[in-house]
């Protein structure tokens, strides 16, 4: 979407009103610490990323480790006796993003997350820009425990997180993005202690994003893993959504320069309704926990896929796009109209099919099935799957 300095949703970009008169110039209501030129510039990425309607964010983020681990899975059967060297290693992982990032399909992609490998030492930002891609960066490293709640993590990487979004600007990255993983049960799960740390590290990280020259995406990634019911799902995230938004306000975070990526409302697998639950029940959960936490001025909701299978990524996409298009029945209490473009960034959700074939030497067959997989995401985002 392009943007120019009289349309960028919600402000006009001007010189400000005469001594005396009603200032209309939305510059006014800018926090003193954003320029007109960066509050422009962060407004009209976050724009781009979620518009139009069924464009989404491929994230591959994954540690090296972890990549390695998806890389080694998808050879199944063919992984017996393989071994490979740390160079191997490396160049596998570089030789992966490359074939696939000079091929992505434009029509359903707006940006990609990078590692910071891909990004700094792999210098693949400029193939993705080259193509009118927006490059970002994963912005969090490891967690720890909460000493309260050890159970419970808390997601570092804050202490040098200037210098290091300022080396990845230069690199190329136009938004980052920083996950808190929120644990989630039935009972004592989450601590009010941990949802307090998550929310202050993510409005922190979000200052900062946009301090570098970044616009941040905020994921407040709750756990499904356990006993949790669905209603307990959306009471959980809408606390963590409000709780983030309040401490973003504190920072002085431009929410119209910013994303959020939230999980769906689901219960977890533990609860017996898991098998039970439809698709069209955690769209309407979903609907509801954004409807009640997500500010008006966000620019929009990039959903992560988290530990579902590709299926169930889109059906659940699908459905909460359903929801928004769907008219309020009479008497609903909910109001649906204000919400930003609800869409994807998924990496798993996008990625399963591709790496099984690239694994195994096709690399023709590895970009024709990301492309069906990206046009299935972008149809769902725009409920018409």
């Amino acid at each position: 979407m392009s943007l120019n300095a009289t349309s960028t949703p919600g402000y006009t970009f001007g010189t400000g009103a005469a001594a005396g008169a009603v200032d209309s110039d939305p510059n006014a209501y800018l926090y003193p610490h954003h320029t007109t030129a960066n509050a422009k510039a962060l407004i009209e990425t976050a724009q781009a990323l979620v518009n139009p309607r069924g464009k989404g964010i491929y994230a591959t983020d994954e540690t090296p480790e972890g990549i390695e681990a998806r890389l080694i899975a998808a050879l199944g059967a063919d992984a017996a006796g393989k071994t490979f060297s740390d160079a191997e290693k490396r160049d596998r992982r570089r030789r992966w993003r490359e074939c696939l990032y000079e091929s992505l399909p434009t029509d359903y992609i707006s940006g990609v997350i990078l590692y910071y490998e891909t990004l700094v030492d792999f210098q693949l930002a400029p193939v993705l820009a080259a193509r009118g891609i927006i490059p970002g960066v994963r912005a969090d490293t490891d967690a720890h425990p909460l000493p309260i709640s050890p159970a419970e993590p808390a997601t570092q990487g804050l202490d040098d997180l200037l210098p290091r979004l300022q080396a990845a600007r230069a690199a190329g990255a136009r938004f980052t993005k920083w996950r808190a993983p929120i644990l989630c049960n039935s009972s004592s799960l989450p601590s009010h202690a941990a949802l307090e740390v998550q929310a202050e590290s993510l409005a922190r990280f979000a200052a900062i994003s946009q301090q570098a020259g970044l616009v941040p995406i905020v994921e407040p990634d709750v756990d499904f893993s356990d006993d949790a019911d669905l209603k307990r799902s959306v009471e959980v995230h809408v606390k963590i959504i409000n709780l983030i938004y309040a401490r973003c306000a504190a920072y002085g975070v431009l929410l119209e320069g910013s994303l959020i990526k939230p999980s769906f409302a689901q219960p977890g697998l533990k609860h017996p309704s898991r098998s039970t639950v439809s698709a069209e029940e955690i769209g309407l959960a979903t609907a509801t926990v954004l409807a009640r936490s997500v500010p008006i001025a966000v620019a929009g909701v990039v959903f992560l896929s988290g530990g579902l299978s590709d299926g169930d990524a889109i059906k659940y996409l699908n459905a909460v796009n359903k929801v928004i298009d769907t008219p309020p029945a009479a008497g609903s209490h909910l109001r649906l109209s204000h919400l930003p473009p609800l869409t994807f960034s998924f990496g798993r959700g996008l990625q399963g099919d591709a790496m099984q074939k690239w694994v195994k030497g096709d690399e023709a067959g590895a970009k024709q099935a990301f492309e069906v997989r990206a046009k299935a995401c972008s149809t769902a985002a725009r409920g018409g799957a």
